[in-house]
């Protein structure tokens, strides 16, 4: 990769960072109602596996989706003002922090119950395969999910109709408040399980974008050419905890001083000051870019309440239901 890609993986990333950073400020504030799922730390996975994807492959996401939203091209604008429940929002303010949605960019959904969007990712894949396209499908998913029985039915089907069908498992060592070593038989909770599916199985280190990149790429290169569904266990950590409303103290603070100084940011900017290249000019822009984007988020109308039941039925109404 070269030095003006990884910088522009880089600014993405940063992007997420002080995105997230600015609805946790709001959120503490008041601006923000409900909780929010923090990706802190995590954005090298996102922004990774986006720059190996097309931009009419599909990508659905957990609760924990806006560094998925993001990195397929949602602005922090939108994002931020559905998180405030403004008329501009990503989802209208319909949505809120779990729901992000940009259908028009691939990313087909964030979603609250835990494992429930990989069967929809398989569906996305066999519709690719009807229409005779060579789109990609992806699912983004925390290691508590691999033991979910949706997770294991997704990747039955999928194998055994050899479905363009990417399963990303964010591995950050916790579902909610525990280990996840402590309730899985297996030591890779996603890669070890992919195996008796007949499916290839593939351990990344989640925070080196670069390292993210080349596995989707070869992952999706591999689904493209007919050659069936994919599995990739990114090794991460969230930086803060499952949601606003935890301390995360159940955390050893060696285990959270180890992995913040492998943070995916430090190590793009370690990588570029290699190559010579500096990052001041873009940690501006980054700065200038979110705070114009609370900005704009603060000053956004509510939602008109006329429109509460538009945009929830693909018809747009209800009448099919009776």
């Amino acid at each position: 990769m070269d030095g003006p890609e990884l910088l522009a993986l880089y600014e993405r990333m940063a992007i997420i960072r002080r995105t997230e950073k600015a609805a946790h400020d709001l959120f503490l504030s008041g601006l923000v109602k409900g909780t929010t799922h923090l990706a802190a730390g995590q954005e090298a996975i996102a922004v990774g596996a986006s720059a190996a994807l097309r931009p009419d492959d599909y990508v659905f996401a957990t609760y924990r989706g806006h560094h998925h939203a993001l990195a397929r091209g949602a602005s922090p604008e939108e994002c931020l003002a559905e998180l405030m429940s403004r008329a501009t929002g990503l989802c209208r303010a319909k949505g809120g922090s779990m729901h992000l949605t940009k259908a028009s960019a691939g990313m087909l959904g964030s979603y609250a119950i835990v494992g429930a969007h990989l069967p929809m990712a398989v569906g996305a894949a066999w519709s690719a395969r009807l229409r005779g396209t060579d789109q990609v499908a992806v699912a983004f998913f925390g290691d508590g999910a691999t033991n979910i029985g949706a997770f294991h039915e997704a990747l039955n089907l999928a194998a055994v109709w050899k479905l363009p069908v990417l399963f990303i498992c964010e591995n950050n060592l916790y579902m909610e408040y525990t280990h996840i070593a402590d309730v899985t038989a297996v030591a890779r909770p996603a890669a070890d399980r992919a195996p008796a599916y007949g499916i290839p199985g593939d351990v990344v280190d989640g925070n080196d974008v670069v390292l993210v990149r080349e596995a989707v790429a070869r992952l999706a290169e591999r689904a493209r050419a007919g050659e069936g569904p994919g599995l990739l266990e990114a090794e991460t950590y969230r930086h803060f905890g499952h949601s606003r409303t935890d301390p995360a103290a159940y955390r050893p603070a060696e285990e959270v001083e180890r992995w913040l100084k492998h943070d995916p940011l430090d190590l793009a900017r370690a990588r570029l000051e290699a190559m010579g290249t500096a990052t001041h000019d873009v940690d501006a822009r980054v700065e200038r870019t979110v705070a114009q984007a609370v900005d704009a988020a603060k000053r956004a109308p509510a939602p008109d309440p006329r429109e509460a039941l538009t945009d929830v039925w693909a018809d747009g109404g209800a009448a099919w239901r009776t």
